[in-house]
């Protein structure tokens, strides 16, 4: 009960924001997307701004003066036992809490996932183990990042920016013992987060449970809302769905391979989710709807603007203007921290070990959260043998691409590629300095080259030395043409 009193209270201070676009500064280029939006005679009611460089945000903000930012955040890995160790968390608490008043965004927005676990780094985002341990450690993460930045970025009524939970996607598997709904209502009742509820990441639980197999997904979609924490929605998103390239799908599936993708197009399944989330009779908070659209062309996102007006424009519009009930005063020093007790966090870690493990291909898929895999492998199958193998030599930067002549060097060695991918999991790191995808593919290449072909290690050192220049260059020009790291 006090988690939601003291959320009822927060929320309250969070500005009714509108139809707005998730975005990336680097691509496409914002500037340019903004000038199509003033030329198309329609404007985004916000935009929430993934992150970059301090130089980068604060040449949004002077851009943009009137219109109002959020932000969604990256490297707070929130699902993590470990979470909350100095020096690295107070670092990356620094950070956020910079970038948060530079935009002067009422929230965070982070996903409920991770990109590094258990001293392994992947690419793009692994949900968490859906477990009522990791949902306690995550409710414990969470306040304790709320708390920060309270202190930090005080924006209203004392409190500071408001952090909402994204539910992530499937990419092909999930591991649990737990329905997700029943997952995130355990860290509502433990902390006052807002949530962020993505309609693709929606279907792509559907199509990556036994869900698909057990109902349509209108029927599942319906289910799953009831169960849901609904009255915590501050945010909606919106974004593509797309078969990977990598990874061929079943041919007789009964519904296509897509994941989570936002370049791609959006769907018609995904306008029709859309439209049910919103007629959900307690969706009683929402504040905002974002379509997300980094990486994808700028017709298409304007064509794609236009249609999310005319379709649920008005139904957002009479959503905002629900009166927002105000609660009672919550005294935030009694309500600080969770009323729980604190869980041991070292079996958790344990089973993270387990699942960076299983999710890299170095051991098998086995015990209770990972019935389902076990049940059906085809979904851990798709991710190990075509996904993450793309991940790893092409996501953020292809290494043929970034390395040329070392590459060249290698194959005249006959040395593959291919013998990266394993290379990169053999073992786990310490991570001591905040993610960064593109430079930490530098950093292993290098150390690969060094260990497998070192008659070309000065070569690939001369090749990382260009690339690293050119990406500092671009980040603190505050207008950078780099790949999304979403």
């Amino acid at each position: 009960m006090w988690a939601e009193q003291e959320f009822q209270q927060r929320a309250a201070a969070v500005p009714k924001l509108g139809l707005g676009l998730s975005v990336d500064v680097y691509s496409p280029d914002l500037w340019d997307l903004m000038g199509r939006f003033e030329r198309h005679c329609c404007r985004p009611a916000y935009l929430e701004i993934f992150r970059a460089t301090k130089t980068a945000l604060h040449a949004v903000r002077r851009s943009f003066p009137d219109m109002p930012l959020t932000y969604h955040g990256e490297g707070l890995w929130i699902t993590q036992p470990e979470f909350g160790r100095p020096p690295r968390f107070e670092d990356e608490l620094h950070e956020v809490s910079s970038q948060l008043r530079i935009l002067a965004s009422p929230w965070l927005n982070h996903e409920c996932a991770t990109k590094q676990m258990a001293g392994y780094s992947f690419g793009t985002y692994l949900p968490p183990l859906y477990t009522p341990a990791s949902a306690a450690v995550v409710a414990e993460n969470i306040a304790l990042v709320q708390e920060r930045l309270d202190d930090q970025c005080r924006i209203a009524e004392g409190f500071g920016p408001l952090f909402l939970l994204e539910m992530p996607p499937l990419t092909y598997f999930m591991a649990g013992t737990m329905e997700i709904p029943q997952y995130f209502h355990l860290i509502t009742e433990r902390t006052p987060c807002g949530l962020v509820l993505d309609v693709g990441h929606l279907w792509t639980v559907y199509r990556y449970s036994p869900s698909l197999r057990q109902s349509s997904l209108e029927a599942f979609a319906a289910k799953f809302l009831d169960a849901f924490p609904m009255e915590r929605i501050i945010e909606i998103h919106v974004a593509g769905l797309a078969a990977h390239a990598a990874v061929l799908g079943a041919a007789d599936a009964p519904l296509p391979a897509w994941i989570d993708a936002h370049a791609a197009s959006i769907p018609e399944v995904s306008w029709l989710i859309l439209e049910q989330v919103l007629r959900h009779p307690r969706l009683r908070n929402l504040r905002a709807v974002a379509l997300e659209v980094d990486t994808k062309p700028v017709e298409r996102i304007l064509a794609e603007f236009t249609e999310a007006s005319a379709r649920v424009g008005p139904t957002i519009a009479r959503l905002l203007e629900q009166e927002t009930r105000h609660p009672a005063t919550v005294s935030c020093q009694a309500l600080s921290g969770t009323c729980e007790s604190r869980i041991d966090r070292s079996a958790l870690e344990d089973e993270y070990v387990r699942y960076a493990q299983i999710a890299s291909g170095q051991r098998p898929a086995a015990g209770p959260p990972w019935q389902a895999v076990t049940d059906d492998p085809s979904g851990l199958e798709c991710y190990l043998n075509g996904y993450l193998p793309h991940e790893i030599l092409r996501w953020g930067g292809d290494i043929s691409d970034m390395f040329p002549e070392t590459c060249k060097g290698l194959k005249e060695q006959r040395l593959s590629l291919d013998d990266f991918v394993p290379w990169w999991f053999h073992k786990a790191r310490p991570t001591h300095e905040s993610y960064d995808f593109f430079l930490l593919k530098i950093d292993r290449f290098l150390e690969f080259v060094s260990e497998r072909a070192p008659l070309v290690q000065s070569l690939a050192a001369r090749e990382a030395g260009v690339l690293r220049a050119a990406y500092s260059d671009a980040s603190n020009g505050g207008r950078p043409q780099m790949e999304s790291s979403r």
